[in-house]
């Protein structure tokens, strides 16, 4: 029996509650001022500070300790860490001797290191291209080369977020496996200790065993357990007797020392754990790399895309995050963001909305009662949820502003109109009404192409009722060339020459907007100062 224990690092950046009033008190100058602004600095630090202290240093320590007891046995203890990359940011900030802790952890050789999105975000839930996703893996990717020297092989999502499309992305980039929650509705009465594929593809998946896991994770401090007070040995009898290939214990690493404090007991705990573990001959330690080498798939995990799964609240699914009115507000604002921020070509613009994304401002939101509520409400830095929402949604509103602001200016104009639509935001053309036709232009540039071919029906039908200005004015957001079409509708055209006409205009528009575009990015190219030596 294999053992995989796996910790994820993470520490988000904590919104500054009195945004507004500062604000009134200090006017923003410019962008570069925002960061300061939207973060309680302050706060944060402390925080940090405090973790590293009670949790950090000594579970590395303990960690270490232990590796380096069975440097010379046949079963070595080995462990794997997920760092987010909003963690690793701080440590550099505040304390580089942590991350110091780390690679000396990495140069051991029985650690591994996850993927995972660089901010903890849910940006493998915003759209079917998942973009944003595949970027922020990529990021995280090479910070890990980077700061500790290894390329990850395995992906833990954001809180175990996992469905087959995430999947198959996962897939795409290269990876080997994913970890995800070993909920029982996705099982189908089969055990989670075992080694798995995702539907129709080749990408292993590990699932986490959220009972054992929860026992340390959540029950370990719990006087009213029945199994309190639980000691290093008996979590050892407990994963000997356990059936299977492969037992995932995956635990927030703040576990130990900051969510139970180390008078707890719980450093003695991880301190003990690996040696009465290996007491038994039949157990040893693995990584989550190590296992998918040991052990062949046993079947496939199924989880449709409306069925996602993660290891959060009662549930066990994104309801932790998108659950009431308050958190599909900011969500949705956040993913509109995301075309408007990029078109801005900004790395500190860019920068901020990474970090308003991170998983936990969404959390802080939740209203939902009982168990779950109380550990929603343990997290909160804010007391109450409508509070969190105040701050956060006055925060994103005006951020939003600021990139509107951006992208006001000439040089952003162009590249504005000219951008690539969301899916949901093409227009479909119609024969007449509820007949659609098999064209969808998500650009100006497709819509010029699609204008050639496109019966000639459908472009009446659409002229007569005004659509192809609405849809350039309202959501390419081209008052100019609206305006022409306007006139077009508005002037008694013989039906055979509209075509011609219409696509006219847009042709002339968008070799306008295309010269404009240079012209902006050449006189910006030769205006910026030469780089620091």
């Amino acid at each position: 029996m294999d053992i995989c224990l796996i910790f994820e690092v993470h520490q988000p950046l904590r919104l500054n509650r009195n945004f507004h009033s500062d604000l009134l008190d200090r006017p923003l100058v410019g962008k570069e001022d925002l960061f300061d602004a939207y973060f309680d600095y302050d706060l944060n630090r402390h925080v940090f500070e405090r973790a590293a202290r009670k949790c950090y240093f000594p579970a590395n320590n303990a960690i270490l300790e232990q590796i380096d007891r069975t440097k010379h046995s046949q079963k070595r203890f080995r462990v794997a860490y997920g760092l987010s990359g909003v963690f690793v940011e701080q440590c550099e900030r505040w304390n580089p001797g942590l991350l110091d802790s780390f690679r000396q952890l990495a140069d051991t050789g029985c650690v591994e290191f996850l993927a995972e999105t660089y901010y903890h975000s849910l940006a493998s839930l915003y759209d079917a291209e998942r973009h944003e996703f595949v970027e922020q893996l990529n990021l995280h990717r090479e910070l890990m080369k980077e700061r500790l020297g290894y390329e990850p092989k395995v992906v833990a999502n954001t809180e175990c977020i996992y469905n087959n499309a995430i999947a198959r992305t996962v897939e795409a980039l290269g990876y080997q496996a994913m970890i995800t929650e070993g909920v029982e509705r996705i099982l189908d009465c089969r055990s989670p200790n075992y080694v798995f594929k995702a539907r129709n593809s080749n990408l292993k998946v590990l699932l986490r065993n959220y009972c054992l896991s929860d026992d340390i994770g959540f029950r370990f401090t719990s006087r009213w357990w029945e199994e309190w007070p639980l000691t290093a040995a008996k979590y050892a009898s407990w994963l000997a007797a356990t059936p299977g290939q492969v037992i995932n214990i995956f635990l927030d690493y703040e576990t130990f020392g900051e969510h139970h404090w180390p008078e707890s007991g719980i450093h003695e705990f991880l301190r003990w754990l690996p040696s009465e573990i290996l007491k038994w001959e039949h157990v040893q330690f693995c990584t989550p790399s190590e296992a998918l080498l040991r052990h062949n798939p046993i079947g496939e995990i199924d989880v449709p895309e409306f069925s996602t799964i993660s290891w959060a609240d009662l549930e066990r699914d994104t309801t932790a995050w998108t659950d009431n009115s308050m958190q599909m507000a900011c969500y949705n604002l956040l993913k509109k963001l995301e075309p408007l921020v990029k078109l801005t070509d900004d790395a500190e613009l860019l920068r901020l909305w990474r970090h308003l994304q991170v998983s936990d401002h969404l959390y802080y939101l939740s209203t939902k009662g009982g168990g779950p509520g109380d550990v929603h409400n343990y997290f909160n830095p804010f007391g109450m949820p409508i509070e969190a929402f105040a701050a956060y949604c006055g925060i994103l509103s005006n951020f939003e502003a600021a990139v509107l602001r951006e992208l006001e200016k000439p040089k952003h104009v162009a590249r504005r109109i000219l951008r690539r639509l969301p899916a949901k935001k093409g227009f479909t053309f119609y024969y007449r009404f509820s007949k659609p036709t098999k064209w969808i232009a998500h650009s100006l540039e497709e819509f010029y192409s699609i204008l050639k071919s496109v019966n000639l029906r459908s472009i009446r039908f659409h002229a007569a009722r005004g659509d192809f200005e609405k849809w350039i004015r309202y959501v390419i957001g081209d008052n100019k060339l609206a305006d022409q079409f306007a006139e077009v509708s508005e002037r008694k055209m013989p039906q055979d020459k509209i075509r011609d006409r219409i696509r006219s205009l847009v042709g002339q528009r968008i070799k306008e907007l295309e010269r404009t575009s240079k012209t902006s990015s050449g006189t910006e190219k030769t205006s910026d100062p030469k780089p620091k030596t």
